[in-house]
């Protein structure tokens, strides 16, 4: 078996870039599941460089695609191949991004074209709109119109660039009507604007933040990286609230002062975070970046495509998918929270956005900044092996302290029955309330109870064609499945009885945690912030208002762990502390560690102290110990010593094989011809076929292998060998998953 390297450490790009091949006949990938490029003839006349996006015949239709590299068949007669239709006057894709695209596609064992999906997933993009009617500040018209306050605040906001009638009505507060009226009385004058009007350039002669001694000596370490022009990966590894945005923005502001054409990408994990991290880049640099997230309209997500691919947008910020955006000369990658797991893809094409990032600045020699208060043993295994470079902020901004964290034993202290608050808790919550402060109560738990059965029957809900169990949400009445989408009305009787009103919740969310705190503090102002229970709009004015003091306490998941800053936030509440420590997770343990450590850093980020208490059965768990302790170096130094001795990552490599179907002896069959096929390999072990934890979903049944591999063995080229003779029927699919993070 050959030797293969980790995603880290595939550092030397292509030799040569692509051939150039402008004439004649070209090969041409299409965003469609395919591992090859076809041969086509170019129109009389036309040139087209490989990058260049064309629009030719495939199958019944015409099919937008990319020039690729590769010499076609000239043993082909002319008159077999098909003509393209058209070269489109987009910008060509560069080198670097086809050279990604390949080794993404050979590093996840996906086809190349269902990875150039993810590039041209704005399609709309390639075609360049009509203009539209925008509208600018005219000359006072005569006689003088009659002001309102809604005339008033268009004309405000028209004194900027000309822009669309809905885009300055949004702006002022008022509907399109106001400046279509001022438009007529000539107080806005008409012009024809660009529907994608080019992103404002980042202001690099503005002052930055003002930084402490730490944030400068990390700040400076990180500019020599910038100004060396070659590929470093480097860690910021700062304690919560220790300002590691502030010295990673000053990396943003090096990269771009040195090279007038260069691009920026800042990949951050969460959709909620976006808003205000704009805001924060934006006053930072004088001008918002180009966003790139999911929320976006289908016109902002095409602004944003087309002005990174003229090299326009200078500096984008988005979450993982922003990766596959057509950079010009991008020069800086930055990963933001490097160690959560939303920067994992689970659809379509597999892969973790982090390792990717490192592998593409790796290949077109650029600099990558990581940046954690909790990175993922990966990277501090990287750091420690002296593949990564690291900069510590070891403590917080302006002197604050960190907070005080303490268990609750449940045993000793528990809630009472159909309570989930411990007396502990009670009295922490009722001190900050006193003293006007704001309290978070976090549970990693969405909806109002996570099972519902029938107490006569013991008859558990769960979602149809699946084993998931649903989830009650109380406030809508509804019982939803957070795997499949599923939702329905809560039924009034069993279905497997017909017992009336037997269903019953079992155990805790956040609905009813908020319903117990209601109870006990009526006069309290309480919010709860969950991905289910609120839009992103919402969720954004929740955080706002926590922000400036108007909720006393926020009941909340995940969503709050992070990138928030709550001033007079002085407690922190976990309700389980126990919830991620089992499932058989090889991640577990520090999962739990980086989550509960993240939100209890939510507390005491400013003058007032804070303090944070874990409700727990396992008072033992080294985990929570660590937490209590402080002693994160010595809780990964005890996880690394664990992964070691098992051969897991990152001392060892492990793939996961899915497969699917909604025939079980099919699959069955399949399954076992898979394992009839393995091959031998030394250092190389095949665990299953085995039923996943999750056996149906959404009508089909999955069966999985695990595949470990010694670090330095090439697990694509065994499995490649494996699984490429198994025949697989069409009604039968198989996933591979390099490096898996959900064992579900």
């Amino acid at each position: 078996m050959t030797v293969s390297k980790s995603p880290e450490d595939f550092s030397q790009p292509p030799l040569d870039g692509p051939p150039s091949r402008s004439v004649g006949r070209v090969k041409v990938l299409f965003p469609l599941p395919l591992f090859k490029a076809y041969d086509y003839i170019l129109p009389p006349g036309a040139t087209a460089p490989v990058g260049a996006f064309v629009k030719a015949p495939f199958g019944p239709r015409a099919v937008f695609g990319v020039v690729w590299h590769g010499e076609p068949d000239e043993g082909v007669p002319a008159a077999k191949l098909k003509t393209i239709a058209e070269v489109m006057a987009a910008p060509p894709l560069s080198a670097d991004l086809i050279d990604f695209i390949d080794w993404t596609a050979r590093y996840t064992m996906f086809p190349a074209g269902s990875v150039l999906r993810m590039v041209m997933r704005s399609g709309d993009g390639l075609v360049v709109p009509a203009s539209q009617t925008g509208y600018v500040l005219g000359s006072p018209p005569e006689p003088p119109i009659r002001m309102t306050p809604q005339r008033q605040a268009v004309l405000d906001a028209a004194r900027a660039e000309p822009r669309a009638a809905s885009a300055l009505a949004a702006e002022a507060g008022v509907s399109d009507a106001v400046v279509r009226g001022l438009s007529n009385l000539g107080a806005l004058t008409r012009v024809e604007i660009d529907p994608d009007p080019p992103f404002l350039e980042p202001d690099l002669a503005r002052p930055g933040y003002d930084l402490s001694d730490d944030q400068q000596f990390a700040a400076e370490q990180i500019r020599r990286h910038i100004d060396d022009n070659k590929h470093t990966t480097t860690l910021i590894d700062g304690v919560t609230g220790s300002g590691k945005t502030e010295v990673y923005l000053e990396a943003v502001a090096a990269a771009l002062a040195r090279d007038p054409a260069a691009q920026v990408l800042i990949l951050i994990p969460e959709i909620a975070l976006t808003l205000p991290f704009l805001k924060r880049v934006a006053k930072r640099f004088g001008a918002e970046p180009s966003p790139w997230h999911s929320e976006l309209t289908s016109a902002a997500r095409r602004r944003t495509w087309r002005r990174v691919a003229d090299g326009s947008a200078r500096l984008v910020v988005g979450a993982r998918s922003a990766l596959f955006l057509p950079f010009q000369k991008l020069k800086l990658i930055i990963v933001d929270e490097e160690h959560d797991g939303a920067y994992k893809q689970g659809d379509g094409v597999i892969y973790h956005a982090r390792d990717l990032a490192v592998a593409r600045g790796a290949r077109a020699r650029f600099p990558v900044i990581l940046a954690s208060a909790t990175p993922s043993l990966e990277t501090v295994v990287n750091v420690d092996e002296g593949r990564y470079d690291a900069v510590g902020l070891t403590a917080r901004f302006a002197d604050a302290a960190m907070p005080d964290i303490a268990l609750v034993d449940m045993r000793a202290t528990p809630a009472g029955p159909g309570r989930w608050l411990s007396p502990p808790l009670v009295a922490a919550v009722n001190e900050g309330l006193s003293a006007g402060e704001q309290s978070l109560l976090f549970l990693n738990r969405r909806g109002y109870a996570p099972l519902t059965l029938c107490r006569r029957c013991g008859h558990k809900m769960t979602a149809p064609n699946s084993d998931t169990m649903l989830v009650e949400h109380r406030f809508e009445n509804r019982l939803v499945c957070h795997h499949t989408g599923f939702s329905m009305p809560k039924p009034k009787a069993c279905p497997a009885c017909n017992a009336v009103d037997g269903l019953a919740p079992c155990g805790p969310g956040v609905e009813r945690v908020a319903e117990e705190a209601r109870e006990r503090w009526p006069e309290a102002r309480i919010a709860i912030l969950s991905s289910d229970t609120v839009g992103a709009r919402a969720m954004r004015e929740i955080l706002d208002a926590m922000h400036g003091g108007d909720i006393d306490i926020l009941i909340a998941t995940q969503v709050v762990a992070k990138g928030h800053h709550f001033p007079n936030l002085t407690f922190v509440g976990v309700v389980d502390a126990d919830l991620g420590l089992s499932g058989g997770d090889l991640r577990a343990a520090e999962r739990t560690y980086q989550l509960l450590s993240q939100v209890t850093g939510r507390a005491g980020r400013e003058a007032k102290p804070g303090r944070a208490l874990l409700q727990t059965y396992q008072t033992k768990a080294p985990v929570l110990a660590a937490l209590v302790n402080g002693e994160r170096d010595g809780f990964l130094a005890a996880e690394a010593t664990s992964r070691r001795e098992l051969g897991f990552p990152p001392y060892g490599r492990l793939a996961a094989i899915i497969l699917r179907g909604p025939d079980e002896r099919a699959l069955q069959a399949c399954a076992q011809a898979h394992r009839a096929a393995i091959p031998p390999a030394d250092g190389i072990e095949v665990w299953g076929p085995a039923p996943a934890p999750i056996y149906r979903l959404r009508g089909e049944a999955r069966i999985r292998f695990l595949v470990k591999a010694r670090r330095n063995m090439d697990i694509q080229r065994f499995i490649k060998t494996w699984i490429g003779d198994v025949k697989v029927k069409a009604a039968i699919r198989r996933v591979v998953d390099i490096d898996p993070y959900s064992f579900l």
